[in-house]
């Protein structure tokens, strides 16, 4: 008996020994998250948004509020170098560019249309991610990210026309999902990524929006109508390794 336990517990080792191996040679690429560093690029859509805290009042005593009533879709594309910590976690830098704008509204109390305005954000942005990514199943593997960025807003100027005027450095919190998808010669990471703006990007700094008596201008109401904007972007992306 003890003698047919031994051979049927071989028997079993070895068809899940070929089980595993099969399996294996199935995989594509079967070594590529082995290696300890690489690198590839990115394109994908993007979506901007502002988050607006207002102050309700302007300086003349009137309620105004701004809004984004609807989004436009931007273009992002960029670079990837990803470094193997241990099975489960990587470090990726993934530098960046966003391109996209904004459709800016105030409107007064009433609901009555005061000023409109398209801000346009290229941002230049430094990302430095964590990916933990689940135990690969044939050839897929899903994964969670977090990380932080700085970013830097190439479209920013300095126009006295501009109803409110934007700061050029952001940070953003990044929180996203994704999975890596193994082809027989790359792959592809499709990522979904929230960007969560962390400091107040509204510049009060308008002297130009002063005439020469020190008076303020008519466009300084919307300015005054906000104590604090906060950037927000959603980003889907599509990795090539």
């Amino acid at each position: 008996m003890k003698l047919l336990k031994y051979i049927l517990t071989g028997l079993f080792l070895t068809a899940l020994g070929e089980i595993s191996a099969q399996n294996f040679m199935d995989q594509n690429q079967p070594m590529v998250d082995f290696k300890r560093l690489h690198f590839g690029y990115l394109v994908g859509l993007n979506s901007q948004d502002l988050h607006f805290s207002h102050t309700g009042i302007d300086q003349n005593g009137n309620k105004i509020y701004a809004e984004i009533p609807s989004y436009s879709p931007g273009f992002t594309v960029g670079l990837v170098g990803d470094l193997a910590l241990t099975q489960y976690f990587n470090l990726r830098s993934v530098p960046s560019l966003h391109f996209g704008s904004k459709d800016l509204v105030y409107n007064n109390q009433s609901g009555v249309t005061l000023g409109k305005e398209s801000i346009k954000s290229n941002y230049l942005m430094l990302p430095l991610e964590l990916k933990y990514s689940s135990l690969r199943l044939n050839n897929s593997r899903p994964y969670l990210m977090f990380g932080g960025a700085a970013a830097y807003d190439l479209a920013s100027k300095k126009d006295p026309e501009d109803l409110i005027r934007l700061k050029k450095l952001n940070y953003f919190l990044e929180i996203g999902i994704g999975c890596d998808l193994y082809f027989e010669y790359f792959k592809l990471n499709p990522e979904l990524k929230l960007c969560i703006g962390l400091n107040n990007v509204l510049d009060k700094d308008r002297p130009e929006l002063y005439d020469d008596a020190g008076k303020p201008l008519q466009n300084l109401q919307y300015t005054n109508a906000l104590s604090k904007v906060t950037s927000n972007m959603i980003v889907l992306s599509f990795f090539f390794e």
